[in-house]
């Protein structure tokens, strides 16, 4: 039975830490560029997932400029518990960055992951893997400068060949303060291979905090299957969630109710079109025939959405 191991009831708890402690796996939103805004956290919220994290944000532009702060950073009292994901590569300017978003947030997390070319070449993402030291420096920074002990900072990496050098990072990490660590069960070469559950296992034996797998978990049974694998503390989705927003709450696909409250938190939120559109794109993937995509996914206003939607679906 889907869910018997992995509650599909959202956990009530508002802090993260608490949530690790709760005895149950924590059903994480991943940070996803673009598309896990207030919104869209709304919707899975709405749909038992008990963490999300914000799109990944450079901490450097927006310790500098108020515009990046507005444009990328949006909440409201019902967002929690809340991560705000970082790229950064200086232990002050993450300070800074954490200092502004500790009022409105539960923690921030340091991306050590994003295998992007532009990332790596500015310094960012999964370069990081390589910068224990570094990483260790900037969680310790802001642990010390932040006064809330309640407030989380957790990192998220993948992994290396060499599955030591991943321990080394992930226990220097640990010796520091952090809070939790993400683990993306892939190296920073591997794109769409099979994702490496052993080595997120070595890891999770390896410590003593919580660890949070991540990669390919597409449904909740993947997700039950993945904690059986990994003893993770946690499970971050990412596509799954697109594809399914109501996932965790134990839906094999987007139940129409979804979509209905997808359009009713995208019009309150004033998400704009394409964003509007591309979610309900994903969401419908499953559902939809090729020739139905061929007429949805060309639609190009809200108004032409909603009537097919009414028309098709009496949403």
């Amino acid at each position: 039975m889907i869910g018997d191991i992995i509650e599909t009831k959202q956990c009530q708890l508002k802090d993260p830490m608490d949530l690790f402690h709760s005895g149950q796996v924590v059903k994480i939103c991943a940070p996803m560029v673009r598309y896990s805004k207030l919104a869209f956290r709304t919707l899975v919220r709405k749909y038992s997932c008990d963490l999300c994290y914000t799109p990944m944000i450079v901490a450097a532009d927006f310790v500098r400029s108020a515009k990046a702060r507005d444009s990328e950073f949006t909440t409201n009292k019902g967002d929690h518990p809340l991560i705000v994901q970082f790229a950064a590569k200086e232990a002050q300017v993450l300070c800074d960055a954490a200092r502004i978003v500790c009022p409105f947030a539960d923690g921030i997390d340091l991306n050590c992951g994003c295998p992007q070319r532009w990332a790596m070449s500015e310094g960012y993402g999964a370069c990081l893997i390589n910068k224990p030291e570094l990483v260790r420096d900037m969680v310790r920074h802001v642990r010390n400068q932040i006064d809330n002990p309640r407030f989380s900072v957790s990192i998220k990496i993948r992994i290396h060949e060499d599955l030591k050098r991943t321990v080394d990072l992930c226990q220097k990490a640990e010796a520091t303060g952090v809070s939790w660590i993400t683990v993306h069960g892939r190296s920073v070469e591997e794109r769409h291979q099979p994702v490496h559950y052993d080595a997120i296992k070595i890891i999770k034996q390896s410590m003593s905090i919580p660890i949070v797998a991540n990669g390919d978990i597409k449904t909740l049974k993947d997700a039950e299957n993945v904690h059986h694998l990994t003893g993770a503390d946690g499970i971050m989705v990412a596509r799954g969630l697109l594809a399914n927003p109501a996932m965790f709450a134990g839906y094999e696909e987007t139940p129409l109710k979804c979509i209905q409250d997808w359009v009713d938190i995208a019009l309150e939120h004033g998400t704009p079109f394409t964003c509007f559109h591309h979610h309900l794109m994903y969401m419908m993937e499953r559902i939809t025939s090729k020739q139905e995509k061929k007429v949805f996914n060309v639609l190009s206003s809200t108004s032409a959405v909603l009537d097919y939607l009414n028309d098709h679906y009496g949403v």
